[in-house]
């Protein structure tokens, strides 16, 4: 059986021109691991023992940057999604979502101006063995648009949903 170490895996994927985001979690943690991590491409490293909010503040980090956002928060128009509270406001007032209606708004707002299929939808909010003919993202969609508006969310037939601000 061949083994190879994570460092040197990261190191070869770089190489290799793959540039998804990396978090080393180790036991490692003297502070020439570290840079050793970093250095060989990782973009984060976190040595145990560690608090898991500590561990979840760093992976939405990692996700903002890699998508080119530097704020916790993602915007559309007068839309103002909190990663870190969990609070959806429009125009400063708070709306009330459901954890499944939160899934899906983060999903669609991270991948803003993108048509996002059903089915990338049912895969992000549902484990493997959900059962994937189920109409519950047209339901969470139809919540939403009742709860925010029908500006912000735009059915592109055929294809999926994509965010837009509001016109």
């Amino acid at each position: 059986m061949f083994r190879i170490d994570g460092l040197t895996l990261v190191r070869r994927w770089r190489e290799a021109g793959q540039w998804m985001p990396v978090l080393v979690l180790t036991a490692r943690g003297s502070w020439h691991e570290k840079v050793l991590g970093i250095d060989s491409g990782a973009d984060d490293y976190l040595a145990k023992p560690f608090r898991m909010e500590e561990l979840l503040a760093r992976v939405r980090a990692l996700i903002r940057r890699s998508s080119g956002q530097i704020s916790p928060e993602l915007r559309c128009g007068s839309l103002v999604l909190d990663a870190r509270t969990g609070k959806v406001t429009l125009k400063g007032a708070e709306v009330r979502l459901t954890s499944h209606e939160f899934r899906v708004l983060s999903y669609l707002m991270h991948h803003c101006a993108r048509v996002v299929s059903q089915s990338e939808l049912t895969e992000h909010i549902y484990s493997q063995g959900f059962d994937r003919d189920s109409n519950t993202v047209e339901v969470f969609i139809a919540r939403l648009r009742r709860k925010l508006g029908f500006s912000f969310i735009e059915t592109v037939r055929g294809l999926g949903y994509r965010m837009r601000a509001e016109s």
